[in-house]
């Protein structure tokens, strides 16, 4: 019997199975990458000779960009190289957003500290010379919460009514012309509703200037963003929650007023917060309507009256150093006035919003 021998054909070691992960950034390096696009900003503005700093820290988030682009091509690929690149722009856009509301935040803080004290919040203008330091705030202060107070008691009860209705209520061309006019009312300038209030309020009808006219004015800037926010907020309610409450039998307004609003009241809050810190800064209205006093004047229905953005506006007119120092006092007082709002919003819907 013959016997074939059949050679063994030589075997080639085994590849390695190619690795599904590619190699990855470690995490510091979109800091180190914007530590080096600093030094990189601040040398070549150095030695271009710019004296902006604002120049710098722009060549800097370009560079930024730049270079997160090209390491993370070269190390993870492209794909990921535009993922990085989305990532680094949206941050530049927020660092470009955010610098410059905190550098307008630290000066008014580093100057209003300087004159803001008790006496500054205790005292008014009355016969203080405006070319040196003294006087205070408080008539300012006292006209503002008056007159704010007063537009949120007109515009509130009316935004809230408007939205019920088109979200619970609204059907045809009412509902439309609604939506349509209050569409219009949000991009209304200040001074437009300032000659309305004017020509109607004081011209018109012959009353006189006084906080309630400003206060008039400001709640027509109000309403559309009372009705737009609280509009979404009731949206947001689940319509499982009015079936179940109509399937017991309970009118349709109880359960608006029993469950609907009750659901929504935390997002409505603070869509009335937003509607304040809207006009608690407006001047425009003021400066037409209320006429401004150096007086302390408690009466919103009579005579004329002053308010923050009015005292900020007309100390800065007069063009003195002490004029300055108060008027970044009472820019720091306002600011601090509208984030206190914000924090009542806040405490006020944490308790009014429904226990799960």
């Amino acid at each position: 019997m013959s016997q074939t021998v059949l050679a063994e054909a030589p075997v080639e070691p085994a590849q390695p199975a190619p690795s599904l992960r590619r190699p990855r950034l470690p995490r510091w390096a979109p800091l180190g990458l914007a530590a080096l696009a600093a030094a990189l900003g601040t040398g070549v503005g150095l030695l271009a000779g710019l004296e902006s700093r604002l120049q710098w820290g722009l060549m800097a988030a370009l560079l930024y960009v730049v270079l997160t682009v090209t390491v993370a091509g070269a190390v993870e690929g492209t794909r990921q190289a535009r993922d990085r690149l989305a990532t680094s722009v949206i941050w530049v856009c927020f660092l470009v957003a955010v610098v410059p509301l905190a550098s307008l935040l630290w000066e008014t803080v580093a100057r209003g500290v300087q004159v803001l004290d008790g006496y500054f919040l205790t005292h008014s203008m009355n016969g203080v010379i405006t070319m040196e330091p003294g006087g205070g705030i408080y008539h300012a202060l006292i006209g503002t919460l008056e007159q704010v107070g007063l537009a949120t008691l007109i515009a509130a009860p009316i935004g809230l009514l408007t939205a019920v209705y088109l979200v619970e209520y609204g059907t045809g061309r009412l509902a439309k012309a609604v939506t349509f006019f209050v569409d219009v009312m949000t991009g209304v300038p200040s001074i437009v509703a300032g000659l309305f209030v004017l020509s109607f309020w004081i011209i018109i009808l012959d009353f006189g200037y006084s906080g309630f006219a400003g206060a008039m004015a400001l709640a027509i800037l109000m309403m559309p963003i009372v009705v737009r926010s609280t509009e979404e907020m009731l949206r947001l309610v689940p319509n499982e929650l009015r079936e179940a409450s109509l399937a017991l039998g309970v009118p349709k307004w109880k359960t608006i007023l029993k469950v609907v609003l009750p659901t929504a009241v935390g997002g409505i809050t603070t869509g009335v917060m937003l509607a304040v810190a809207r006009v608690a800064g407006e001047s425009a209205p003021v400066l037409l309507l209320v006429f401004g006093s150096a007086q302390i004047n408690a009466n919103p229905f009579e005579g004329a009256q002053s308010s923050l953005p009015y005292y900020i506006y007309e100390q800065w007119a007069n063009g003195n150093a002490p004029s300055y120092d108060r008027a970044w006092a009472a820019a720091l007082v306002l600011i601090a006035f509208v984030m206190i709002l914000n924090l009542v919003a806040r405490g006020i819907a944490r308790w009014k919003a429904p226990k799960h």
